[in-house]
């Protein structure tokens, strides 16, 4: 925030405001990218994925059925046969 202060009292009024609105913007995308890249490899893969950066192993989505706990793809469970399941990433 001091940067963006120091930028605005020494350059112009069109050109402060753009560097300051340019450093609020692009620093926390600069974090962020660096943040997913240490936890995942999100930043050079390449094949990050998604708004959120989720699948980018491409492993996709398994399911776990709610009654006999087997993991599947799918709409119902190959096992028992129950459509009650959840989602896990």
């Amino acid at each position: 925030m001091a940067i963006s202060i120091g930028l605005q009292l020494l350059l112009p009024f069109p050109w402060g405001l753009g560097a300051a609105l340019v450093i609020f913007i692009a620093f926390p995308m600069l974090l962020r990218k660096r943040y997913m890249s240490k936890m995942r490899g999100y930043g050079d893969s390449g094949s990050g994925g998604g708004f959120f950066g989720m699948n980018s192993g491409g492993t996709g989505i398994h399911y776990v059925c709610l009654v006999c706990n087997h993991k599947h793809k799918g709409g119902t469970c190959p096992r028992c046969g129950s459509k009650t399941q959840r989602a896990d990433f």
